[in-house]
């Protein structure tokens, strides 16, 4: 029997299956496809991304730095409200081989991760859980004592065990240019409605151009219309959910869920991966295997540490939907250098936010 199967090769599954290993846990972790595909998430990383990966992994997976963002309320005419530092605030990184970086950690501390492994069934028992998968070969089953949804956002553990879907799902849809571009600014464009589009330079590498749409929206249509405006092609897309609103639970009796399957983003955003990381963590910490009542504790050291950031992270994605000269305005007072960190919009009511702020009132 093992301690924990793990549903999900991505950034939260592997994070957690390595520190669980670390604990000396006995860890299987099935991924349903390849590690790093279908690519379906940016690029552009907060700098605290490093504190989750081995050592090396930086000079190995860095594209670009980026030290500020121009805020658009059109379309790509005109320079935009420029919010910017005097150093390094984000990295643009190769999204696909981080992936992979995070796995082979997870197997080098001890976890037995198999591909081309895709969990159909999930059942819980008074004394373990049965993980059905459907493999190469047909179908296995492996008992364990809980089971960790970490499969994202459309997620098969959180369905078979009946726990709560997301406030939201959003639409992403994002591609790449190859255009030479080692500028250090982002492009954030505010005219997705419930959301935003961006422009990402990579350096070498090319440009990332994306966005995220609300249910309901055309994001191909959106997405293809963007990009005509900028004059590029971007050859193949990626398209997946953002999962926006965790449930009130992400816990049952005998499975948990970690990064997008428990909706742990950033609503102004979409990103999830240090959110799912940090939580992650958290559940290596706090669960024990032989004591399905530990899960209680996850589910309170995952909400102390991040429900305030997402609570007020929803805020935030409110000011994308004022009136347009209402935006221009905001953009127009509050644009300059910032000190706000891109995970954490309670630094937003930081002292040296407010002395921004205070110095331009």
């Amino acid at each position: 029997m093992y301690d924990f199967v793990v549903a999900g090769a991505g950034p939260a599954g592997c994070r957690f299956s390595r520190r669980a290993a670390e604990a000396g846990h006995d860890v299987l972790v099935l991924e349903r496809g390849e590690v790093g595909t279908p690519l379906a998430c940016s690029g552009h990383v907060s700098t605290d991304i490093w504190q989750f990966t081995p050592e090396g992994a930086r000079e190995e997976l860095l594209e670009n730095e980026i030290s500020g963002a121009r805020f658009h309320v059109g379309g790509p005419g005109g320079d935009g409200h420029l919010f910017y530092k005097d150093e390094t605030i984000s990295n643009v990184i190769n999204r696909v081989e981080l992936d992979r970086t995070l796995a082979r950690a997870a197997r080098e501390a001890g976890a037995d991760l198999r591909e081309q492994h895709s969990v159909i069934g999930v059942e819980e028992g008074a004394r373990s859980a049965t993980v059905t998968a459907r493999t190469p070969d047909g179908t296995e089953e492996f008992e364990t004592r809980l089971v960790a949804g970490c499969d994202g956002p459309v997620s098969r553990v959180r369905r078979e065990l009946g726990m709560p879907e997301p406030g939201e799902k959003l639409q992403g849809v994002l591609g790449f240019s190859t255009e030479d571009d080692p500028g250090d600014h982002v492009d954030v464009h505010l005219t997705v409605p419930e959301f935003f589009a961006w422009r990402i330079p990579r350096g070498s590498a090319g440009v990332e151009y994306g966005l995220a749409a609300a249910p309901g929206e055309n994001a191909t249509q959106l997405f293809d219309e963007f990009v005509g405006d900028y004059g590029v092609e971007t050859g193949e897309t990626h398209a997946g959910m953002i999962p926006i609103g965790p449930a009130d639970r992400v816990t049952s009796y005998r499975g948990f869920l970690v990064g997008d399957a428990a909706a742990q983003t950033k609503p102004f955003t979409g990103g999830g991966l240090v959110y799912g990381m940090t939580a992650a963590d958290h559940a290596a910490r706090e669960v024990d295997p032989h004591d399905p009542g530990t899960l209680k504790n996850y589910e309170d050291a995952w909400r102390a540490d991040l429900a305030h950031d997402i609570r007020l992270g929803h805020w935030v994605r409110r000011a994308y939907s004022l009136p347009e000269p209402v935006k221009r305005a905001g953009l127009a007072t509050l644009s300059g250098e910032i000190g706000v960190h891109m995970d954490k919009p309670t630094t937003l009511f930081s002292p040296e936010s407010l002395k921004t702020l205070l110095s331009r009132s």
